[in-house]
């Protein structure tokens, strides 16, 4: 079957983005009900779900050439936003709340980061196999 993804930037970065947001809205959005910090905590699952399913669609994608600009753009993008969410849980005027939901993005950005560099690598490595290479109708 022919390859039809190709390598993008804007997806990764924005679910990444959209996911961290969503994460400190709610929790820092001031008077939020229950139900409105719940439902802003799911889309962030959501957002974090959608995060590693396109990170995989990514690292898992076949072309010619190998380890392309994408992918260094994808990985430096993740690791700034690492970098990023840990100077918010580094400063000492943020609420407590905030800083523990920017302790979790650091990791998360981080194990994201390391996660895209580790399968794109094995991708880019491993033999295309005939079932793959084959199409069958």
């Amino acid at each position: 079957m022919e390859e039809r993804r190709s390598a993008r930037v804007g997806t990764v970065s924005g679910l990444a983005l959209l996911a961290g947001g969503t994460a400190v809205a709610a929790v820092a959005g001031g008077t939020h009900s229950f139900f409105a910090t719940a439902l802003l905590g799911l889309l962030a699952l959501g957002m974090g779900h959608a995060l590693l399913t396109e990170i995989q669609r990514q690292a898992r994608r076949r072309g010619p050439g190998g380890w392309a600009a994408h992918d260094t753009v994808n990985t430096a993008l993740l690791a700034c936003w690492a970098v990023g969410a840990l100077s918010v849980t580094v400063l000492a005027v943020t609420p407590i709340a905030v800083r523990a939901v920017g302790v979790l993005l650091t990791l998360g950005y981080a194990v994201s980061c390391a996660y895209f560099v580790r399968e794109r690598r094995r991708t880019i490595t491993s033999p295309v196999t005939e079932a793959a290479a084959v199409p069958t109708d």
